[in-house]
This record gives C-alpha cells, sequence and structure tokens, in this order.
C-alpha cells in the first residue's frame, strides 16, 4: 500500500502551480492556510482517507460553519489532484441552499449611506469615494486598482482578473465626483486610489477604515465589510432589472449560482407580499 506524506517540496510546487494558474493572491494564500492547518492535524503522519475524514469531521465538531468546511476541503482537494493523489479526496458536506440571509448580515441601503456621510464628516473623501465606488459599480476590493484616471476620464474601466476580462462602467455622478477627486489630489495618471506614497490602497487599510464608521454611523460593525457594498449593489440592481444572467455578466460571475447568493435578501418582502395575499381566514 502507497504511504501518502505532504512535503514542503510538495507545497512549494503546488504553490506554483497554483500561481502560474493565475489564482489571487488571497485565494493561493488561503490555500496554503488551510492545507497547513491540515498537515498540523496530520502530524507528520501518513495520509490516509481516513485522516482526512477525521480532519473533516473535527471540523464540524469545532462549530465551523458548513461553508468553510467545504472551501478547506477544496483546498486539500486540490492539492491531492495536483499530486495525483485522486483516492485521497473527500466530498463536500451537502447543504441546502439559503433562501434568506439574517438581518444582521446584510447592510441597507440607509446603513451604506449613513456610512458615507460618516466618512465625509471625518473629512476622508478617500474612504467616501471607495464606498460608493464599490456600491455604485459592484466591483470587488481587488478590483479597486483598475479604477484608474484614464479610466475615469472614458467613463468606464476594463478589469482584468482570474483569466477573465470585463467592461465596468462608471455612472455619470460617480465620474464626476472622481474626476474632481484626482484633480484636487493632483493624481494624475494610474489608480485613483492611492496612499500617500503613490501606491494602491489594500483592502486591509479599507477594511479597518471601514470598521472605524460603525459607531459614528450606528451600524452593525458585522455588515462593515468591502464585499457587503458588492452584495448591496447587487441587490439593488435584481430589483430594479430582474436580470440575473445580465446581473453576473457585470458582476463577473462565471455561474448565476454564484450570483444567487449575492441577490439573498432577509426575507421582509417575502413577508409582506404573503401577507397581502389574505389567505389565512
Amino acid at each position: 500500500m502507497e504511504l501518502f506524506k505532504i512535503t514542503a517540496d510538495d507545497i512549494i510546487k503546488w504553490e506554483t502551480w497554483l500561481r502560474e494558474g493565475e489564482k489571487s493572491a488571497a485565494t493561493v494564500e488561503k490555500y496554503l492556510r488551510d492545507v497547513r492547518a491540515f498537515a498540523g492535524f496530520a502530524g507528520g503522519g501518513a495520509i490516509t482517507k481516513e485522516v482526512v475524514i477525521a480532519f473533516k469531521q473535527k471540523l464540524l465538531n469545532d462549530g465551523y460553519a458548513v461553508r468553510s468546511v467545504n472551501s478547506m476541503l477544496a483546498s486539500l482537494n486540490s492539492l491531492f489532484a495536483f499530486l495525483g493523489w485522486h483516492e485521497l479526496k473527500v466530498k463536500t458536506v451537502k447543504v441546502q441552499r439559503e433562501i434568506f440571509c439574517s438581518e444582521e448580515k446584510e447592510l441597507t441601503k440607509a446603513e451604506y449611506e449613513r456610512l458615507c456621510r460618516a466618512a465625509q464628516s471625518r473629512c476622508n473623501e478617500r474612504l467616501n469615494l471607495i464606498l460608493q465606488t464599490i456600491c455604485g459599480t459592484g466591483i470587488r476590493v481587488s478590483e479597486l486598482p483598475f479604477i484608474t484616471v484614464e479610466a475615469v476620464k472614458k467613463g468606464e474601466a476594463v478589469v482584468s482578473l482570474k483569466g477573465k476580462t470585463r467592461t465596468v462602467f462608471l455612472v455619470k455622478p460617480l465620474q464626476k465626483k472622481l474626476l474632481r477627486y484626482v484633480s484636487e489630489q493632483r493624481i494624475k495618471s494610474g489608480a485613483v486610489f492611492v496612499t500617500r506614497t503613490g501606491k494602491p490602497v489594500n483592502r486591509t487599510v479599507i477594511w479597518r477604515e471601514m470598521k472605524g464608521l460603525c459607531e459614528e454611523a450606528g451600524v452593525n460593525p458585522q455588515k462593515v465589510f468591502p464585499h457587503n457594498l458588492r452584495h448591496l449593489f447587487a441587490r439593488v440592481f435584481y430589483g430594479i432589472e430582474k436580470d440575473i444572467v445580465k446581473l453576473a455578466d457585470i458582476l463577473g460571475h462565471s455561474s448565476i449560482n454564484t450570483t444567487r447568493i449575492y441577490i439573498i435578501s432577509t426575507g421582509a418582502e417575502h413577508r409582506e407580499r404573503m401577507e397581502k395575499m389574505r389567505l389565512i381566514l
């Protein structure tokens, strides 16, 4: 019986393969973190299917969310596939698709507006415009560097990530605000949102600055992170257009199943419609 052991050399080769496959830096780091967690669990011993299943069960017993467990298993399965250890791959945990999301997680339009006003009151125009740019276009925070002076002048940005390219439109009011901002900041070319040294502002800084607005804006900090702005864009767009295929294209999703997650609401409108049905005598 063949013995499987994960070596440092295996991980290095796998990491190189992931990067050559144009996985984002954040994805690669996440995959590596998951594999290291599994390696720590295995304790340097031989890797068997039973060990992988035991790791899967431990994650569930430790209270990890099913999506988190499945995400970690996907990282392991990727490594096993790369190494040719197909017999070690395990099935993900089956979970019923969520119909509604918790109100504690969904950022409302009113809360978004309060965050923008809080950023303004702190004279943090860069953060204010970052919030409006993400929410007004639906881009990922990692795609902000594609919002350049050249793109703003043109009124559209070409985003190329993960082997995919799409055009992101900047509506007139946003374009006007960004043009004024780059003029005031004397940014002649390149990324609009930069640090004092001229480097694109990173997600950690944005996340920290957004959290700093919560108390003044009166918004639950658990709702406040860049990706929730993208979700808000998706819900508002879908509420107007009701076209999930077009929305998937705008968001850069390969599958509308991913897009469905973005437009999940708290169910308040469904409850309201059911009330109006008046089927209870």
